[in-house]
């Protein structure tokens, strides 16, 4: 199962994050988010996730979120500070996509089911889809049944995407059993306040999601 703990703004927590068995590490690029970084302190997790994964040998993504900056300019960004995915967090066209494409080949989408009914893996040819509730990126917990195994819309979802939205340490196992995504991604689900990651909860998170 793969993990990804998003919402990251410091070294320490990046490398916990990596040494913990995370396989992805989201940095957050939103002024109106209480988890938005700096250029500097988006370089500093990118760096130490970086020098983490090498002690553990083993692959590790850096991933830069955005929500409302043009495309294009965020492909610049990630490409200046080192990340190697660009997510863009919902109300971005498939045209948007191929702008920022030209720049930096590995994209990601975040969109919720309630917005876009028929959603679909690859759909505007992005690595991957996060499937996340009413207001992606709120972390607000939403109703699975929709996805479950069996579902119509859980069919037409394909295969390589990540489940995102109120994920936590004592609900991820069952969300995975109910909709078998391809990966989980969490922010507030393990935060201690609006911001502020909790060390235990990150490894609790991951833990239970490969439980």
């Amino acid at each position: 199962m793969y993990v990804k703990i998003c919402g990251l703004r410091d070294a320490g927590t990046a490398r916990h994050a990596v040494s913990s068995g995370a396989d992805a590490v989201g940095v957050v690029m939103s002024p109106a988010s209480p988890r938005h970084a700096t250029a500097g302190q988006a370089v500093e997790v990118v760096d130490a996730a970086r020098a983490a994964a090498r002690l553990e040998d083993r692959p590790v993504d850096t991933v830069l979120v955005v929500n409302r900056m043009p495309a294009a300019e965020a492909a610049g960004v990630a490409l200046e500070l080192g990340f190697d995915v660009l997510q863009l967090h919902g109300s971005y066209a498939a045209a948007d996509f191929a702008a920022a494409r030209e720049l930096l080949p590995r994209l990601w989408r975040a969109a919720s089911l309630e917005r876009h009914p028929g959603l679909r893996a690859g759909e505007f040819g992005e690595e991957r889809l996060l499937v996340d509730g009413a207001s992606p990126g709120s972390g607000e917990a939403w109703d699975l049944s929709g996805i479950a195994a069996g579902a119509e819309a859980r069919a037409l979802l394909g295969d390589g995407w990540l489940l995102a939205g109120g994920l936590d340490p004592r609900n991820v196992a069952q969300a995975i059993r109910a909709t078998r995504p391809w990966g989980v991604d969490v922010s507030s689900g393990v935060e201690r306040s609006p911001g502020q990651k909790d060390p235990e909860l990150i490894a609790r998170f991951i833990d239970a999601a490969r439980a």
